[in-house]
């Protein structure tokens, strides 16, 4: 998008204006070039910041003082900012860097899929993780049933076992979709939409589910309403209560989390809902707005 400012979903002005945005393409060609890949990961592998030229010059290694300052100031501007006393990072420059070191670019790692912790909630079955396509999904290996499939950058997989990879994706999970309900998209902190649906494709089966939608970029989420609830205080107090902390148990052990069956339209229009948390013989119900903010709770 080549836009010089962000639309909105009102005739007004968008807060955000851009005086020197720069052309998608031309982003890319800016940091197509192995010395300036190689000054951003000095500058990311400096103890301190902003960084002098010649101490980033002396890190890349280059020896042609007029050349190295070509490239420098290529990247200037958009994603490396100039100050009194050296070069600091923009926001965009961090993110290519995070990105290569996540593996985005430039790694395609396989991983044989491997057990975790729980039970499939639909026959009991024994549960894995498999990996592909920088994505890894939580399923049963008796009935096929998904627990759960979201993206996993390649770098998350690097110096982990793979009980601490399953862990890893669980708080990332956690994390992506605290942000999607809080209404800010975990990819480019755009305005992310929250909207209830009753019917299509999905991991959880047939039902009711949230569908979280960036404005900006695009980026969806999908899940059972449920997911939103694990860190409520109400929630968590009742799982206590019985001997269940749900920091420790991963969300694809939790049926409310994975499946719609525990999900159930109240009102519409606006959405009411009553999400059922069975646990130890004894049931919690939450009702919660279109939003997915809690109402009230009964036992």
């Amino acid at each position: 998008m080549s836009d010089s400012s962000v639309s909105s979903d009102t005739d007004s002005e968008s807060v955000l204006e851009c005086a020197e945005c720069l052309d998608p393409a031309d982003a890319f060609a800016l940091i197509g070039n192995e010395t300036r890949l190689a000054i951003l990961e000095a500058l990311w592998a400096a103890d301190e910041r902003p960084v002098s030229f010649s101490e980033l010059r002396r890190a890349v290694g280059m020896r042609d003082s007029a050349q190295f300052n070509y490239h420098l100031q290529k990247l200037t501007g958009h994603f490396v900012t100039r100050r009194e006393d050296g070069y600091a990072f923009k926001h965009a420059g961090q993110k290519v860097v995070r990105s290569v070191i996540a593996g985005s670019f430039n790694q395609q790692p396989t991983l044989e899929p491997f057990p975790v912790t729980g039970e499939c909630f639909d026959c009991g079955g024994s549960l894995r993780a498999a990996y592909a396509d920088e994505h890894l999904a939580i399923d049963c290996r008796d009935c096929g049933q998904c627990h759960g499939e979201y993206g996993f950058p390649p770098g998350g997989l690097n110096d982990r076992t793979p009980a601490e990879i399953a862990d890893a994706f669980d708080q990332r999970v956690r994390h992506l979709h605290c942000l999607a309900a809080d209404g800010v998209c975990p990819e480019c902190s755009g305005r992310m939409e929250t909207g209830i649906a009753e019917s299509g494709e999905c991991c959880l089966g047939v039902g009711v589910r949230v569908d979280h939608e960036c404005i900006q970029c695009g980026h969806t989420l999908c899940s059972a309403a449920g997911l939103r609830l694990l860190d409520h205080s109400t929630v968590v107090r009742f799982h206590d209560e019985r001997g269940v902390s749900l920091d420790d148990r991963p969300y694809w052990t939790l049926p409310w989390c994975v499946s719609a069956e525990y999900t159930r339209i109240v009102e519409r229009d606006p959405y009411r809902l009553e999400v059922r948390l069975p646990v130890a013989g004894d049931e919690l119900r939450v009702r919660m707005a279109e939003d997915l903010s809690v109402l009230e709770t009964s036992r």
